[in-house]
């Protein structure tokens, strides 16, 4: 049995989060690789450095002195001297191609520095793993072959290439009976250069290391018990779904639920592995299991959740329909600025983009630099919400989105944009953002509100 078990950013953040980390892999029977992230905030201290705000030996010695710390509280000594030695090399690596970005910037070079973080936690997890004679190896992406491809900062990971990288540099280690812990959030892009999956892109590496060994099982190991039925934040008493579908699971995590990187459930889907959402801080809570659920006759709104700071773009043109090249060159313009377009409407004259509001500017910009006669004109609608209900296949159900409806309707709200039908397990509509959180209390409330589902 082989498992791949990712550990985010808060389960390798602290001495006491890296052994709960270690004690859960050590006890973990099956051959594991294990794909890790930066240490909580390293990433984000890396980007400022590279906008300038600080300073690169501030940044390199702040990185030496906290892995070095946590490391040595975790090691023997004899190891530790060991590690520590590769622990600067790896730094020294670091500042040296901080110096080169600060003469030469490029986006190869920003997605090599970004994703630094990632080499030292992998290093410092082989390492600990050695010390308690587990046979811990520290594997980066290069080294795993694991390939990407796309852009920078939002690459893809090519499935097939990296199966058979992985079949050759990386299972041999498990048969072996070590452990390999490989670096999350990149691979290797055509031009041999790092190529990042995106901010929280470690969720979709640990997939496609699962994808690519074939695994019977994917762990994502994060600091909550798994999918809820709302946000406890804002639903107090939401609780942990149990069980998903795999539809389910990637419509929530793009249309608002921040336990899972909305892409790491394709890979996995692609091979029927089950993907198991746990929580490192509470191990023996039983999370959420992701696998094929479809028709399983449930039929429910399982969870709902909202997205907020978002605003509708309107581009207006007579008879809009019947362009279709049109049509074509504005969705390609607007979500190539936008990053994530979470809705388009369209009718005889108006095509509507349900953007979000921080991408507003450049969206905008490149509507006015199309100089698309046929465009005449645009508006933009902000604060707005998107609400996400989800439901295993209850597209199929009469009646629901007219309930869901009729309880927006009891809180005042104008419903301005509606998405049903794209998928058979999400409802999505957008309301004013300050009747997204009221909107959600509501509907968990009267369609999900405890153990015993009431759609």
């Amino acid at each position: 049995m082989i498992k791949s078990m990712k550990f985010g950013g808060t389960s390798v953040g602290s001495v006491d989060a890296l052994e709960r980390m270690i004690s859960i892999i050590t006890k973990e029977e099956a051959n594991k690789a294990v794909v890790v992230s930066a240490m909580s905030g390293v990433t984000n201290s890396l980007v400022a450095c590279l906008d300038g705000k600080s300073e690169i030996a501030e940044i390199t010695n702040g990185l030496l002195e906290r892995y070095s710390a946590a490391a040595k509280a975790a090691m023997d000594e004899i190891v530790y001297k060991e590690y520590y030695n590769k622990l600067e090399d790896r730094v020294g690596k670091l500042a040296e191609h901080l110096e080169t970005y600060k003469d030469a910037p490029c986006l190869a070079l920003q997605d090599t520095i970004v994703s630094w973080g990632e080499r030292l936690s992998s290093l410092t997890v082989a390492y600990i793993l050695q010390s308690r004679g587990k046979g811990g190896i520290s594997v980066t992406s290069e080294e795993a072959g694991i390939v990407a491809d796309g852009a920078y900062g939002n690459g893809s990971a090519n499935l097939e290439a990296t199966h058979h990288n992985l079949q050759k540099n990386v299972l041999p280690l498990l048969e072996e009976g070590m452990v390999p812990v490989l670096t999350g959030y990149y691979g290797i892009g055509p031009e041999g250069r790092p190529m990042t999956f995106g901010r929280g892109g470690s969720d979709y590496s640990s997939s496609v290391v699962a994808c690519g060994l074939e695994a019977n099982c994917c762990e994502i190991w994060t600091d909550v018990n798994g999918f809820m039925t709302a946000d406890p934040r804002v639903v107090p008493d939401a609780f942990t779904i149990h069980e998903m579908d795999y539809s389910e699971a990637a419509e929530l995590a793009y249309f608002g639920a921040k336990v899972l990187h909305p892409r790491t459930v394709e890979p996995v889907r692609k091979r029927g592995i089950a993907l198991a959402v746990k929580n490192t801080f509470n191990p023996e809570a039983k999370g959420t299991i992701i696998r094929n659920l479809k028709n399983s006759s449930q039929g429910i709104l399982r969870s709902v959740a909202s997205k907020v700071d978002l605003s509708i773009v309107k581009i207006y043109s007579s008879e809009l329909v019947y362009q279709p090249d049109l049509v074509s060159r504005l969705v390609a313009s607007v979500s190539g600025a936008a990053g994530n377009t979470y809705a388009v409407s369209t009718s005889l004259s108006t095509i509507a983009f349900l953007i979000p509001s921080n991408k507003l500017d450049d969206v905008i910009n490149r509507i006015s630099t199309m100089h698309e006669a046929q465009v005449e004109k645009y508006t933009v609608k902000g604060n707005v919400a998107l609400i996400c209900c989800v439901g295993d296949n209850m597209i199929n159900m009469p009646g629901v989105a007219a309930k869901v409806f009729a309880n927006i309707s009891e809180t005042g709200a104008n419903i301005e944009m509606i998405s049903e039908g794209a998928s058979d397990v999400a409802l999505n509509f957008v309301i004013p953002d300050d009747k997204a959180l009221e909107a959600v209390r509501n509907i968990h409330k009267e369609f999900i509100g405890g153990p015993h589902e009431k759609i």
